[in-house]
């Protein structure tokens, strides 16, 4: 039984948590205080006034960063020593230059609702933000480029995904969210200027933090960066393309987006220096109408990118049953018997339940050559069964290549092949499909097409730095809050935090 109750949490666990270990920072973060004994601690913790008429003190609970980090690296002591031992490193030489890379992660979660507990009413949506130590790396006097000594061989699973902040808040309450976070924001700008002293194997090294913010979905990005929502024309949070042209020039784009360009543009859009009309200015600024407020790496989603696309192919496999490239306009009635069809077969030859909302199970299942048979048995034309296997088959070779968690390793082929191919599986679209694909296309498909390599090519993968850790994480917050925390919203969240 590894989740006991909590009040078997003795002293002796008390080291697990955040707040055990001595550290400090040189120079002195500026505006956190220097005691490194803090446990959990309420995220609204500053704030005067409460945010509507929530009680202030059950919105939030969360760890201080830097106190955070000092328990991951702890954590990672043993790996850290090993490192350097692989590399040949004499220890006690090496005790300054160590480089630490964070993935930050960010995502709302849906209904968390308690069916029982007492309590102050709060809204039973969450948000949780966590982290990830990627890699650790050291720079030896003499040599240009660092030495890895740790690399995080799993960046998508639960159990190196760290929570910071739990916070029962509706992610689209932008107003709260950037309240709750913003002394995080703070704290992670404070860590980047200055450096962490600990003491790691016997010896106090000297540790720098990078954060790079990859672990959010697209609406989580936009709200962040201060775009307009999802269904904008600025179809894209990394390259300033419309919707329209997009689906013109499918493939051939670069990412130009960043947290700083996105900041003049808040300016530009707040000022309006050239007093333009409003269309104008919108079309200065690239959809850029809000304040960016927190910096994220310009990447993709990998998990939502399968779920946005398998959405959208699960839309053609309907068309196609329906032969919509003959016709336009046709019935709702039409599209609902279409769909049950394709449900019905999907439930025969595949055992997939319909969903609600495409899951990433439902999607993975999906966008397979199986599920393209299945879907051609409904498909009237010999022609184009052809047509929906080879866009298949080029999405299935493009795939890996986001998925990977290191794609010049798993799979150096597609990686090759991937502006070839989604250059094929475009020129498809806009031909065969060209129903679909008439001057609009879906923000996750442009972005599969346009983005990938030039990501892969700056990261060294997708897969890694994308959010699915944080969302698995997502699953066992509803498990601990049912089975494992104290009923009352106070403690709720520390019990989960802890966990």
């Amino acid at each position: 039984q590894i989740f006991q109750p909590l009040h078997t949490l003795r002293n002796a666990e008390k080291e697990l948590l955040p707040g055990f270990h001595q550290f400090e920072w040189q120079p002195a973060l500026k505006n956190v205080s220097s005691s490194w004994d803090v446990g959990i601690i309420d995220g609204l913790s500053g704030w005067t006034t409460f945010v509507d008429d929530v009680p202030a003190d059950t919105i939030a609970r969360r760890f201080r960063y830097d106190v955070a980090l000092v328990s991951a690296l702890k954590d990672l002591e043993e790996d850290i020593m090993e490192g350097l031992r692989e590399r040949g490193l004499d220890d006690s030489m090496c005790t300054s230059g160590f480089t630490v890379v964070v993935k930050e992660s960010c995502d709302g979660m849906g209904d968390v609702s308690e069916k029982h507990g007492t309590g102050p009413a709060v809204p039973e949506k969450a948000v949780r933000f966590s982290f990830t130590i990627m890699s650790i790396s050291i720079r030896v006097e003499g040599e240009d480029d660092g030495i890895t000594i740790f690399q995080e061989q799993k960046p998508n699973s639960e159990l190196s995904c760290r929570p910071l902040c739990l916070m029962f808040v509706d992610e689209s309450d932008h107003e709260t969210l950037t309240a709750i976070l913003g002394p995080v924001v703070a704290e992670r700008k404070a860590m980047m200027e200055s450096r962490l002293i600990v003491s790691v194997g016997g010896l106090l090294r000297s540790f720098r933090f990078f954060f790079r913010g990859t672990g959010y979905d697209e609406k989580m990005v936009r709200e962040m960066e201060g775009l307009e929502a999802s269904g904008s024309t600025y179809i894209c949070t990394l390259c300033d393309s419309t919707r329209a042209e997009a689906s013109q020039n499918m493939v051939l784009h670069s990412i130009t987006r960043s947290h700083d360009e996105n900041l003049e543009r808040y300016e530009i859009w707040r000022t309006n220096p050239f007093s333009e009309s409003a269309d104008e200015l919108r079309d200065r600024v690239k959809g850029v109408s809000a304040k960016p407020f927190m910096e994220t790496q310009p990447t993709l989603d990998a998990l939502h990118c399968d779920i946005g696309n398998a959405t959208e192919f699960y839309k053609i496999f309907q068309d196609e049953i329906g032969e919509v490239y003959q016709r336009s306009n046709p019935s709702r009635e039409e599209r609902r018997r279409w769909r049950s069809t394709l449900d019905k077969q999907l439930r025969k030859k595949m055992k997939l339940k319909p969903v609600m909302r495409m899951n990433g199970n439902y999607a993975r299942r999906l966008m397979t050559r199986e599920a393209v048979e299945a879907v051609c048995e409904l498909v009237p034309s010999e022609e184009r069964r052809e047509a929906l296997r080879r866009l298949m088959e080029l999405y299935l070779q493009m795939k890996p290549v986001w998925r990977s968690t290191c794609p010049s390793r798993d799979c150096p082929d597609q990686l090759c092949q991937y502006s070839y191919n989604s250059q094929q599986f475009a020129d498809l679209l806009s031909t065969t499909f060209k129903y679909r694909y008439d001057g609009k296309i879906t923000n996750y498909l442009h972005k599969t097409l346009a983005h990938v390599p030039e990501i892969v090519e700056r990261d060294g993968s997708i897969g890694a730095w994308a959010s699915e850790g944080n969302e698995s994480g997502n699953k066992l917050f509803r498990r601990f809050r049912k089975m494992n925390a104290r009923q009352s919203k106070t403690y709720e969240l520390e019990d989960v935090l802890k966990h």
